[in-house]
C-alpha cells in the first residue's frame, strides 16, 4: 500500500549511530560498482514487497543516489543521506525539469542502517516499487537508470551543497537479479576473451573476433556464463554479445579480429546471426536453469563463435590495450534438456523503415502462428518452456515488448523494457517459465525516436541503423533458429507515391521509374526525398502496422520450413503501446548506410517473392 509522510526518529535518538555499527544483518544479493574510480558500490536485493539498498562510499560527506528518466537530473526521484555529529540522516527529494532539488513532502525512503568512518559512509534504505508519489519513479521490471553523487560535506541548513564531478549514471535491471547458483571451485571453463586489441582514441569501438569452440570427446553442457574484464577496464568495455556461427570455416577465420559493420568486415563474421549470450556493464553473469544446459560437443552444436565487444572510451585515451571477453563453465553431468536460442522480430533489411523527426514511432515483427505450428508440430508438439529474453535495438529504440497470443487471445507478456537503454543489454530471467505451443503467435514490438533525425533510419547492422528482435532462450532445443517477418516494401513505396520501379532489378538499392520527382532515384534517396512531417510520418506508420508481411521461418541450417512468403495479419495485433498497470506499494552519420553483398542477396530475394504480387513492376 502507499506509505504517506512519517517522521523518521532514528537520526534524532541519542548513540543511533553506534547502534546501527552492527549493521542490519541482512546480506543484499546483489552488487556492482558505480564509478570508475572503486569509491561509489550499489548493492541491493528484495526486501518485503520492496528493495533494500546499500550504498557504501569512499566520503565523509553526505551521499546521493536516485532514479532518473535520462540518467541527467532533470526530472528526478533522489534520496540523499549521511551521519553528521553521530546522528544519521536520510532525505526524500526530487528535481523538477530545470533540475531544481526539492523536499518531498511524502517521505518514501526509509532508513535501515548507517555508519561512518575516517574514510567511508555506509548507508542503507528500502523504498516500495510504487509509492503512489507523483514526484518518485516506479520501479518495473524494464531498465533503470540510476544516478548517484557525493560530497565531502554533509547537508547544511541550505540543503546538500552541488558535487561538481562526484556524479554519474548506470543503467541497471534491478528486478531481474541473476538466479543463485553454486559452481564448484573443480567446474572446468574455458575462455574467449580478445587478444591485446587496440582501443582506438575514439568514443565508441566496435570490436569482432572469431573463436573455435574446443574441442570435446563427449557431449558437454555449458552451465554458466560470466565476463572476464580486464583490470582496470570496467567502465572501458560496455557490453559483451556472443553470436553462434552458422557455418563451418577454415581456421584462417581465427587469425586476427577486425572492426564491427565496417565495410571491409570478413564475410565469415556475417554468418553470425543468433545471440547466445549478451552481457552489458552493471550486468552480471548468466546461470542456466539446473536441468537447462547448453550443448557443446555434438555435431548439432556451434562450432564457431562471434565476440562482438563495445569499448567505450569518451575521453579519447590513447594507447589502450584490452584483453576482455567471456568465460564459459561446462561439465560432463548433462542436464535433462538442451537450450535452444530463437531469433524473434522484423528481419533485419532496409525494408524496416523509420521516418526522420518522430517522437515516437511504432514497428513489429510477426513470428507467425504458421511457423510454430509447423515447426513445433514436427519436432516437439507439447511446445517449448522460454525462461530467459533479451530485446534488442540499436539507438533510437525507447521501449521493446514480447507479445504473446494464442488462438487470438493476448497473454501475459513474456518480456517488456519500457525505458530501453541500447547500452545496457542482457537476458531477462522469465519468474515464471512460459510455454509456447503450436499454433501460437509472438509479435515482438519497438518503439523508436527519431526526432534529432533529418534523414531515414533504416533497418541495418550499423548502430545508427534499427533492429526490432527478441532472443528467446529456451528448452528444449527444436530446429528452429529465426522466426521473423519484414513489411511489405512495395505498399510502403507506393504511400510516397512511387508508381513504377525498373526490372530486371540489376542493382541496389533499385531504382525507380515513375513518377518524375523520384525517376532514377534508389528507394531510399525516394524516400528521403519525401517531405515528412509529423502528420505524414503517423500515417505511414498506421500504414506500416497494418501491411502484408515477408516471413522468414529458419532452420539451424538456414534452409526454410516451407511456410514462407507474403502472410496478412490478423487483426487482433493492432494494440497501442501501453504501460503496464501499477499498484502502489506492490511488488553517427546521416548518410544511407552502406550495405554488405549478403544484405544485398537477402533483400534480392524478397524482392523475387514480391515480382508477382505488385503492379509497381513494369
Amino acid at each position: 500500500m502507499c506509505r504517506w509522510p512519517l517522521l523518521l526518529l532514528w537520526g534524532l535518538l541519542p548513540g543511533a549511530a553506534a547502534a546501527a555499527a552492527g549493521g542490519s544483518g541482512r546480506a543484499l544479493p546483489h552488487r556492482t560498482l558505480l564509478d570508475s574510480e572503486g569509491k561509489y558500490w550499489l548493492s541491493w536485493g528484495p526486501r518485503g514487497g520492496g528493495l533494500a539498498f546499500r550504498l557504501e562510499v569512499r566520503t565523509a560527506g553526505y551521499v546521493g543516489f536516485g532514479f532518473s528518466p535520462t540518467g541527467a537530473m532533470a526530472s528526478a526521484d533522489i534520496v540523499v543521506g549521511g551521519v553528521a555529529h553521530g546522528r544519521p540522516y536520510l532525505q526524500d527529494y526530487f528535481t523538477n525539469a530545470n533540475r531544481e532539488l526539492k523536499k518531498d513532502a511524502q517521505q518514501d525512503y526509509h532508513l535501515e542502517y548507517a555508519m561512518e568512518n575516517s574514510t567511508h559512509t555506509i548507508i542503507e534504505f528500502t523504498r516500495e516499487l510504487h509509492t503512489c508519489d507523483i514526484n518518485d519513479k516506479s520501479i518495473t521490471e524494464s531498465t533503470v537508470r540510476v544516478i548517484w553523487a557525493y560530497h565531502h560535506e554533509d547537508v547544511g541548513e541550505a540543503g546538500p551543497k552541488y558535487h561538481d564531478s562526484n556524479r554519474g549514471t548506470k543503467s541497471l535491471r534491478l528486478l531481474n537479479p541473476e538466479k543463485t547458483s553454486v559452481l564448484s571451485t573443480a567446474i572446468p571453463y574455458f575462455d574467449l576473451v580478445n587478444q591485446d586489441v587496440p582501443i582506438p582514441n575514439k568514443g565508441t569501438t566496435y570490436w569482432c573476433q572469431m573463436f573455435k569452440i574446443p574441442v570435446f570427446q563427449e557431449k558437454h553442457h555449458v552451465i554458466k556464463v560470466e565476463p572476464v574484464i580486464q583490470r582496470g577496464h570496467e567502465s572501458l568495455v560496455h557490453h559483451i554479445l556472443l553470436y553462434q556461427c552458422s557455418s563451418s570455416f577454415n581456421d584462417s577465420v581465427l587469425d586476427y579480429g577486425h572492426e564491427c559493420y565496417h565495410p571491409n568486415m570478413p564475410d565469415a563474421f556475417l554468418t553470425c546471426e543468433t545471440v547466445i549470450f549478451a552481457w552489458a556493464i552493471g550486468g552480471e553473469g548468466f546461470s542456466y536453469p539446473p536441468h537447462v544446459g547448453l550443448s557443446l560437443g555434438t555435431p548439432l552444436d556451434p562450432r564457431y563463435v562471434l565476440l562482438e565487444v563495445h569499448y567505450d572510451n569518451p575521453t579519447y585515451k590513447e594507447g589502450l590495450i584490452d584483453n576482455s571477453g567471456l568465460r564459459l563453465f561446462h561439465t560432463t553431468d548433462i542436464r535433462k534438456y538442451d537450450a535452444g536460442v530463437i531469433e524473434a522480430g522484423l528481419w533485419v533489411s532496409l525494408f524496416h523503415t523509420i521516418p526522420p523527426g518522430m517522437p515516437e514511432f511504432r514497428s513489429e515483427g510477426h513470428c507467425t502462428l504458421e511457423c510454430l505450428e509447423e515447426a513445433l508440430e514436427a519436432e516437439k508438439p507439447s511446445g517449448i518452456h522460454v525462461f530467459a529474453v533479451l530485446l534488442h535495438a540499436h539507438l533510437a529504440g525507447r521501449g521493446i515488448r514480447l507479445r504473446h497470443f494464442r488462438k487470438g487471445e493476448e497473454l501475459r507478456l513474456l518480456a517488456y523494457d519500457d525505458d530501453f537503454d541500447f547500452n545496457f543489454q542482457e537476458f531477462q530471467y522469465l519468474k515464471e517459465e512460459q510455454t509456447i505451443l503450436p499454433g501460437d503467435n509472438l509479435i515482438t514490438e519497438c518503439r523508436y525516436n527519431t526526432k534529432d533525425r533529418a534523414r531515414m533510419t533504416w533497418g541495418g547492422l550499423s548502430t545508427r541503423n534499427e533492429m526490432c528482435l527478441s532472443y528467446l532462450l529456451y528448452y528444449p532445443r527444436i530446429n528452429l533458429t529465426r522466426c521473423a517477418s519484414i513489411p511489405d516494401i512495395m505498399e510502403q513505396l507506393q504511400f510516397i507515391g512511387v508508381k513504377e520501379i525498373y526490372r530486371p532489378v540489376t542493382t541496389w538499392p533499385f531504382i525507380i521509374k515513375s513518377p518524375k520527382q523520384y525517376k532514377n532515384l534508389s528507394f531510399m534517396d525516394a524516400m528521403n526525398k519525401f517531405k515528412w512531417a509529423k502528420k505524414e510520418g503517423l500515417s505511414f506508420n498506421k500504414l506500416v502496422l497494418s501491411l502484408p508481411v515477408n516471413v522468414r521461418c529458419s532452420k539451424t541450417d538456414n534452409a526454410e520450413w516451407s511456410i514462407q512468403g507474403m502472410t496478412a495479419l490478423p487483426p487482433h495485433v493492432e494494440r497501442p503501446y501501453k504501460a503496464e498497470p501499477l499498484v502502489c506499494g506492490t511488488s553517427s552519420s546521416s548518410s544511407p548506410p552502406r550495405n554488405h553483398p549478403l544484405e544485398l542477396l537477402v533483400c534480392f530475394m524478397v524482392l523475387c517473392s514480391l515480382l508477382h504480387s505488385t503492379h509497381l513492376w513494369s
